[in-house]
Parts: structure tokens; C-alpha cells; sequence
């Protein structure tokens, strides 16, 4: 006597938790891993521009403008934000050969700029437009240092995190194994 199997036949499987639908969801909330250097400068310059012309011309909705092309970097890589489709695809090519780093640290960097701009949102359209201009002054300092002097905060915050075991080392293999970043 054959034990009668507990699996559905092929066709009647439920899909997997990432294919609903026929759509494979980790492909579409993918971040590039690793991710050109030059780029990610190149999109935080981008930012500084964005950032110091809605500082000087105190426009709020320049903040909303910001804290969505953070969140769509965030959420769905360079593939569907403006600046950072100008970034990968026009002007770092120009540059010439990629400077390949770790992803997850520069997508943990781009969740703090989509927290950082939703609070300045949040906060001018409540109508505590000083603390939203200082929210966007500490991002301008920290997108500066990434366009111009080459340090990424947020990179050194994933860091200093993932040593303290709140991020898992698993998440970023490259961060983690000091011969693996030198390759």
C-alpha cells in the first residue's frame, strides 16, 4: 500500500510568498548589490542641488519632491528615480569605470534620507516649517559628504550597526568580511 502524498500537483501549488500573481516581488523591490560608487556620489550631489534650492526658496513641496525620490530609490533601486536614472545611466558612465561597493549599506543610507525628508514633510505641512529647514540642512550635510568628500553616514551607520549584531552579518556578506571588500 503507497502512502498518498500531501503536495498538490504542480499546477495547483500555492505560489511562493515572492511570485503573486505571476509577478516575482523581490524583482521588483530588487536593490543592486553591488552598486557603482560613482553613482551613488553622483545622485547625492544631485540631492545637494535639489535640497539647497528648496532650503532657499523655502517651497515645501520641493520636500515632498525629495522624500519621494528617496523612497523610490529605497523601494525600487535606480530603476524608476529620476535623479538616480540620470546618475546610472548618463552622467557616472561618463566617469568611466564603476567603483563597485556594497548595496545594503547604500540602501540603508537612502532609508534614512526617505525618513529624514517624510519628517520634513510631515513637519512643514503641519506647520513647524523651522524644524523641517533644519531636518533638510542635516540632510544636506549628509548628502554633501557623500557627493563631495566621498563618506557615506548612513554606509558608516549600516556599519556601526552590523557590528553591534542589530543588523545581521548575513545581510551584507561584503560589509562583514574584510577580504571580500578588497576584491
Amino acid at each position: 500500500m503507497t502512502k498518498p502524498t500531501l503536495s498538490a500537483p504542480a499546477e495547483r501549488r500555492p505560489a511562493s510568498a515572492a511570485t503573486i500573481g505571476g509577478v516575482d516581488w523581490r524583482a521588483v523591490f530588487a536593490f543592486p548589490n553591488p552598486v557603482n560608487e560613482y553613482a551613488a556620489r553622483i545622485t547625492a550631489g544631485l540631492v545637494v542641488v535639489l535640497a539647497v534650492a528648496t532650503l532657499l526658496t523655502g517651497w515645501g513641496w520641493g520636500l515632498v519632491v525629495l522624500a519621494v525620490g528617496f523612497w523610490l530609490r529605497v523601494l525600487f533601486g535606480p530603476r524608476i528615480s529620476p535623479l538616480a536614472l540620470l546618475s546610472v545611466k548618463v552622467l557616472a558612465p561618463r566617469i568611466g569605470h564603476a567603483k563597485l561597493v556594497a548595496g545594503p549599506p547604500k540602501r540603508f543610507a537612502q532609508g534614512m534620507g526617505a525618513a529624514l525628508t517624510s519628517a520634513a514633510v510631515v513637519l512643514f505641512f503641519i506647520g513647524y516649517q523651522p524644524a523641517a529647514w533644519v531636518l533638510l540642512a542635516l540632510l544636506i550635510v549628509a548628502a554633501s559628504l557623500e557627493a563631495f568628500v566621498g563618506f557615506c553616514l548612513g554606509c558608516a551607520i549600516f556599519g556601526f550597526l552590523q557590528r553591534r549584531g542589530l543588523i545581521p552579518a548575513d545581510i551584507c556578506e561584503a560589509c562583514n568580511n574584510i577580504a571580500l571588500r578588497r576584491t
